[in-house]
């Protein structure tokens, strides 16, 4: 009987424990940077073109737009990603643009709700991206999750920026002189 009261305790410390993470670290927000050897208007194009995102977005199965026009604030589509066999469906929201240096979207999803923003800038004919994100669990378990999870998520956003940085130096497809 008083080991089944120590491993009810320990229990119930641990799952207040849980909780009290996500109360404590309810918000999760990171910044990742890489440079690539392109110019920024070959970088951004390659960036924003649709057919090359499931190139840098893992698990990425299609875009499906609900309402605006495509690639301009206000517009809003569910992307579909499959995750460890799990389809899973995000809300993407563009709240900013400025042509060619970044964009603002907001995702949700039951999950979590997250503010984004990817950024380019010109250095020495080279492209510096950057992004940031702040996302925040939508309930006291996705919360605590994600305070858990947070290196691990921020580490996908290092992979992924990887991944466009190589989908970036191997683009052969000319977006200067075609029309888009």
């Amino acid at each position: 009987m008083k080991i089944l009261k120590y491993v009810l305790g320990i229990s119930a410390v641990l799952i207040i424990g849980f909780f009290l993470l996500g109360v404590i670290k309810s918000e999760l927000s990171y910044e990742c940077e890489i440079m690539v050897d392109k110019p920024l208007a070959e970088s951004w194009a390659v960036s924003q073109d649709e057919e090359k995102l499931s190139d840098w977005l893992e698990g990425l199965q299609k875009i499906e737009h609900v309402s605006g026009t495509p690639g301009t604030v206000g517009a809003v589509s569910d992307v579909h990603f499959i995750d460890d066999g799990q389809e899973m469906t995000i809300r993407e929201t563009i709240t900013e643009i400025g042509p060619d240096e970044s964009v603002s979207m907001t995702f949700t999803s039951d999950f979590m709700d997250m503010d984004y923003n990817l950024a380019m800038k010109s250095v020495d004919g080279k492209t510096k991206i950057s992004s940031s994100t702040t996302a925040t669990g939508n309930g006291m378990v996705s919360k605590s999750i994600m305070a858990l999870m947070g290196g691990a998520i921020k580490a996908q956003e290092e992979t992924n920026l990887a991944k466009l940085k190589e989908t970036i130096e191997k683009n052969s497809k000319n977006y200067i002189n075609s029309e888009n």
